[in-house]
């Protein structure tokens, strides 16, 4: 019976649906995370009468035929690249991007990443790095003797010290955005890699024509919304028992068959 295996795509459909969504929930609180979304499609058919063709020697055409679907597939688990809210932090090194773009990050193998989490901190050299202690693109160094650090709309880094009253700029924050960025590859730690998909990073400036703009002492909260994924899941839940429900019913009628014969 062909609804025993259609109704179990449909169950593993659904179980992948909700691993989706517990993983939105998970990281509801994470900075700059980006909600997913499982896409499915239907499986291929099987024709068991072909439409188009030939239903007798005077050329009539069958005008619809006999497809039986064999059930769904995942077909991608798609990234929605919204912006999220933003939250004060009060935070000096706290960085939020309001509009296109990531962050670039130096990673230990000399290779970028990007990331949309601001949450920075200084290294035991003073460079600007990730919570992971990755540097951030252009590896800006803060002195020692430094009272405040500023960061302004541009990415610009000023620091002002005591016997100075003119704050010095240290350099430029970097960005880089893609043509398309559901096409990054996610490597956990917020972190995110170029893919031929997403195409090659276009490098440049905050509040450059294209890119964010940057505000200090703010970070970027997850765009996942609480409500909308509690919604999907009892949707996912409820197909879920559907299919399982489908199972029980074509067993109990193999059952029927088996003691007629």
């Amino acid at each position: 019976m062909r609804s025993l295996n259609i109704a179990a795509t449909g169950m593993r459909a659904q179980q992948l649906n909700v691993d989706t969504i517990s993983h939105n929930l998970a990281n509801q609180t994470t900075t700059g995370y980006k909600r997913q979304r499982a896409e499915f499609q239907d499986l291929i058919y099987q024709d068991l009468k072909r439409v188009g063709t030939n239903s007798s020697d005077t050329g009539t055409i069958v005008p619809t035929g006999i497809q039986v679907g064999l059930g769904v597939k995942t077909g991608s688990i798609y990234r929605n690249h919204t912006q999220g809210t933003l939250q004060q932090t009060e935070s000096a090194l706290d960085v939020a991007i309001q509009g296109r773009g990531f962050f670039i990050i130096e990673l230990p193998n000399g290779e970028n990443a990007y990331t949309r989490d601001g949450t920075f901190q200084l290294s035991p050299e003073g460079e600007i790095v990730t919570s992971e202690g990755y540097i951030v693109a252009p590896n800006i160094a803060v002195p020692d003797d430094a009272v405040s650090i500023s960061i302004n709309r541009f990415g610009e880094v000023e620091v002002s010290l005591d016997d100075q009253i003119e704050p010095i700029n240290l350099g430029q924050l970097e960005m880089a955005t893609f043509i398309n960025d559901a096409g990054l590859k996610a490597l956990g730690d917020n972190l995110f890699m170029e893919t031929e998909a997403s195409g090659p990073a276009i490098e440049g400036l905050p509040a450059d024509p294209g890119f964010g703009s940057l505000l200090q002492g703010y970070i970027e909260n997850a765009n996942v919304d609480p409500v909308q994924e509690i919604t999907g899941l009892i949707v996912a839940q409820r197909a879920y028992e559907m299919n399982s429900k489908v199972i029980t019913a074509s067993d109990e009628m193999l059952q029927t068959l088996n003691q007629s014969a």
